[in-house]
C-alpha cells in the first residue's frame, strides 16, 4: 500500500508539471494514472493481502513523503520532475521487498500496462523535454526490471 500511495502522489504532482511545460494530451494519461493508483492504493487498504509492514517500508515511505514538498519550492518544472520521479522509483522499495519474499502475489500484467501506459504517453506527448520525458521513461525502466527480477525469484523457487 505505502508504493501505491507514493506513487499516486507523484504521478498526479508529475501529471501538473508536465501540462505545464507544454505536454498537451500525453501528460492527461499521467493524471488519469495518478487518480487509478489512488484507488489501487485504496483497494489495497481495504483488502490487506499482506499486512506485514518492514520497517524499511517505512523508511521508504517517509523519505519519499518527505520529499515530496521540495517540488513546491522548485519553481522550475524539470526540477520538479527530477525530486518526484526519485520520489516515484523510491517508492518501488516495499513493493521489491514483497515481490521478492513473495513473487508469486505480484501481477506481472499489471507492471506490464504501466510499461504500456509509460511508452503511450511518451509518444502523445506534444512537447519532448527531460521536464516531460523523465518520469514517463523512469518508471518504465522501473516496472520493467521490476517485472525481470519477479520472473527471475519465480523460475529461482519454481
Amino acid at each position: 500500500m505505502f508504493s501505491w500511495v507514493i506513487w499516486g502522489s507523484t504521478t498526479i504532482i508529475v501529471f501538473f508539471a508536465q501540462y505545464e511545460d507544454g505536454g498537451g494530451a500525453g501528460s492527461w494519461p499521467i493524471g488519469v494514472s495518478g487518480v487509478i493508483t489512488f484507488y489501487v492504493a485504496f483497494l489495497a487498504y481495504i483488502r490487506k493481502s499482506d499486512i506485514t509492514i518492514a520497517r524499511s517500508d517505512w523508511y521508504f515511505f517517509l523519505t519519499a513523503m518527505a520529499s515530496i514538498p521540495f517540488w513546491y519550492f522548485a519553481s522550475d518544472p524539470l526540477w520538479a520532475v527530477i525530486i518526484l520521479t526519485t520520489v516515484d522509483i523510491i517508492g518501488f522499495g516495499p513493493t521489491a521487498r514483497k515481490a521478492y519474499k513473495f513473487p508469486f502475489e505480484e501481477q506481472l500484467t499489471f507492471f506490464a500496462l504501466f510499461i504500456a501506459r509509460n511508452i503511450m504517453a511518451i509518444l502523445a506527448l506534444e512537447h519532448y523535454s527531460l521536464t516531460t520525458v523523465l518520469f514517463p521513461f523512469a518508471v518504465a525502466v522501473a516496472c520493467l526490471l521490476l517485472i525481470i527480477m519477479i520472473m527471475l525469484r519465480r523460475r529461482n523457487i519454481a
